[in-house]
């Protein structure tokens, strides 16, 4: 029988207790680092994606006269305040243009990249046995070759290499580490107590896969799929410098401008502005992702001292 003197706790007091969501967002907030460069992140990527709104001119618009041409940085009014490439381009809109392009083929790449490891590592890490050893053998077999070296071959094979194909490309490699960073965390909670439990209690496996397992796993696919975005984007950037994916007469991306743009400057005299702009950018989105990816992990990262 209860102490007379016990005091029932307030519905108040109940509803002040903080929840998952405050827990996290407090834990995310003690990421100073993590979380400037998530903000910074955002505003790129939220300024990428709304380049066709906010420039004035097209990425392939070209000033003929002499006085636009390969013009320095800050000799020009207006929007060319980083100056114009050799045929009276724009830096600043091309550099927005290739931006706008990096950013949506490694979106859709990370995001498909991350369902297909999600739905295999699953599957592996659930099942177990021979499912698991086939489908962990198929990420090793892929996982054997440099990433570079595979998609370069793969790239050339395919050409010419669209943004749907190179998205499609960067995915159908770049699942293995989701898959198998899924695959572990599901091998671990698939024997904790309240999956037994469930299990006793008739639940179907479907139902313990996305109501139980998944979203226990979902700290590990953000961090999984946080450092896929920034591999994604530098794979990408990578392929297009050696100008074996979309040109950048087609559309402008990071990659290809950087490239572009130092052939130009030794063989035309284009200026260093033409290709340093993109540089500095795709640096400094690459940075961003990692420390997002570092800040994430440690937010997320469930304490074990038990």
């Amino acid at each position: 029988m209860a102490s007379a003197d016990a005091q029932p706790v307030p519905v108040a007091a109940l509803a002040r207790r903080p929840g998952a969501s405050a827990r996290l967002l407090r834990r995310l907030t003690r990421q100073p680092a993590g979380l400037a460069a998530g903000i910074v992140l955002v505003v790129v990527f939220v300024v990428g994606a709304l380049v066709p709104v906010i420039t004035p001119h097209s990425s392939l618009e070209i000033h003929l006269a002499d006085r636009w041409r390969n013009q320095a940085p800050l000799t020009l009014g207006g929007w060319h305040f980083l100056g114009t490439d050799g045929i009276g381009r724009d830096v600043v809109v091309r550099t927005l243009y290739g931006l706008h392009t990096s950013e949506q083929s490694a979106a859709y790449a990370t995001l498909l990249a991350t369902l297909i490891g999600v739905a295999i590592g699953g599957v592996a890490g659930y099942r177990g046995g021979w499912p698991d050893a086939l489908l962990m053998r198929l990420a090793d077999m892929l996982g054997m070759f440099p990433a570079l070296l595979l998609l370069l071959a793969v790239y050339t094979w395919f050409e010419p290499v669209t943004v749907f194909k190179a998205t499609v490309i960067l995915a159908c490699y770049l699942w293995i580490p989701a898959a198998r960073v899924v695959r572990a965390e599901i091998s671990s909670l698939k024997n904790r107590e309240f999956v037994q439990t469930a299990l006793s209690l008739g639940a179907t496996d479907r139902r313990i896969f996305f109501r139980h397992l998944l979203p226990n796993a979902s700290s590990s696919i953000i961090v999984a799929a946080t450092s896929l975005l920034g591999q994604v984007i530098m794979l990408e950037a990578t392929v297009e410098f050696f100008s074996l994916g979309v040109p950048a007469e087609v559309r402008p991306t990071l990659g290809n401008l950087i490239g572009d743009g130092q052939r130009n400057e030794i063989a035309l005299g284009y200026g260093w502005w033409n290709w340093a702009a993109p540089a500095v950018l795709l640096v400094v989105i690459l940075v961003c992702a990692n420390l997002v990816g570092d800040g994430v992990a440690d937010a997320l990262r469930p304490t074990r001292r038990r």
